[in-house]
């Protein structure tokens, strides 16, 4: 069983049909670290952080989250991944604007369910939240 399957996909925001995308699969052979190290030699990176500071994104090796960043003639592509105990789902994206939506629903899920350690003042929905808690951690470098 592979993690990776190259096929055609359609796109969540644009909803284009794109063929030969790097698509992540299901992983029940191995556990999440293993996962995590074939997708990267695949082009993948495992987000564990998010938002402005830094909160927890998922819970290794458990739950994971995804990222890539690939193109084709048209233009870039944006790939999001969860991996939930062997379960992915996997979409692609235009736009890193929607892939980082996507990514900010999947954080702000495990920050209100107590799967991971997040921000004190969450709001209600992931509709509310603040556009701070919307980007992927840059660390400030002295």
């Amino acid at each position: 069983m592979n993690a990776i399957a190259i096929e055609t996909v359609t796109t969540a925001d644009t909803y284009e049909e794109v063929r030969d995308l790097p698509v992540l699969r299901d992983y029940h052979m191995h556990g999440g670290y293993e996962w995590m190290e074939d997708i990267e030699a695949e082009g993948w990176s495992v987000l564990g952080i998010w938002g402005c500071d830094g909160w927890d994104l998922g819970q290794w090796p458990y739950v994971m989250v995804a990222g890539i960043r690939t193109a084709d003639a048209i233009g870039n592509l944006f790939g999001v991944a969860t991996y939930c105990e062997g379960d992915v789902t996997c979409t692609f994206y235009r736009t890193q604007a929607a892939q980082w939506e996507k990514i900010t629903e999947h954080a702000f899920y495990s920050w209100k369910n107590g799967q991971a350690h997040g921000p004190d003042d969450l709001p209600e929905t992931v509709a509310e939240l603040p556009g701070r808690y919307r980007v992927p951690y840059r660390p400030a470098f002295d």
